[in-house]
């Protein structure tokens, strides 16, 4: 199995900053990172994320700008 496999079975992953990426199955995730809760093929969990992530900004970012928004 490897990267470019397609059979590869992928799970996606998140940060703490709310950030998407994928990550092969048979390897232990980096530290940092989360399952978000979709496994499948690379394509089917690019699918996903591109339909779920839909604001790449940061989650710190967000909240500052929220923050100063607020304040204004």
């Amino acid at each position: 199995m490897s990267w470019g496999d397609e059979k590869t079975v992928f799970n996606v992953v998140v940060n703490h900053e709310e950030q998407y990426s994928i990550w092969p199955e048979y390897k232990a995730l980096p530290e940092g990172w989360r399952a978000a809760g979709k496994t499948g093929t690379r394509e089917e969990c690019l699918a996903h994320i591109e339909s779920v992530w839909t604001d790449m900004r940061p989650l710190s970012l967000r909240q500052a700008m929220a923050a100063q928004g607020a304040s204004a």
